[in-house]
């Protein structure tokens, strides 16, 4: 899973830049600024009421781990099966420690190492995961949904404004989350078949429209 997410990443950055790996793009800024998104969503404000809107941060999360994946790639720490096994290996590290369900805390804690040491820490990031919390099979969905509908978004004329976001009186956001979860996550092909059914379900659309 780890490895078809960097792959993905790897595609993705490259419709960027071809040669995105030596632009020296600070994904650690990105990162830590993130993190002050992600805590907005949750609330730290003590002079006011707020309610965490879950959903918010758990996307906050996925979008720092787009990142925080760019990161690893460039410095060569996911390139094979051994250093995806490695990154599993961290990931349980990162879970055991959850912080004690203090997602605040966790979040200061990723961003602190962040600054630090101008890089993406997996263990603390993964802390962040299991005090909020976000499971691995939730952001390997989410990670997906997301990069697949932003390459489809693409392939069908976003930048030129050819793309019609709302189909059959729905945003393509709400499209994909409807059609994921009829979907086999773990299907070695996922990302490749959740492409297909977009594809199908946009086609079906237009074709209605224009008819």
């Amino acid at each position: 899973m780890i490895l078809a997410m960097a792959k993905l990443q790897n595609a993705y950055n490259r419709q960027v830049h071809e040669q995105w790996e030596l632009q020296n793009y600070a994904y650690y800024r990105a990162i830590w600024v993130e993190c002050a998104e992600l805590l907005d969503h949750f609330g730290w404000k003590w002079w006011k009421h707020q309610v965490p809107d879950l959903a918010q941060s758990k996307l906050e999360l996925i979008d720092i781990w787009h990142f925080g994946l760019s990161d690893l790639i460039r410095a060569g720490h996911i390139s094979d099966s051994d250093i995806a096994d490695e990154t599993l290996r961290s990931i349980t590290a990162g879970i055991s420690m959850a912080n004690g369900g203090d997602l605040r805390g966790a979040v200061e804690d990723h961003a602190l190492v962040t600054l630090n040491s101008q890089a993406f820490d997996i263990p603390t990031f993964f802390s962040m995961m299991s005090a909020l919390p976000l499971s691995f099979d939730e952001l390997y969905s989410g990670y997906i949904g997301k990069n697949v509908l932003n390459k489809f978004r693409q392939d069908n004329g976003y930048k030129t404004g050819d793309y019609l976001k709302n189909w059959d009186g729905l945003e393509d956001n709400e499209q994909l989350v409807a059609i994921s979860s009829t979907m086999d996550l773990h299907h070695k092909n996922y990302p490749e078949r959740l492409y297909q059914a977009l594809d199908q379900q946009y086609k079906a659309s237009t074709r209605s429209n224009a008819s």
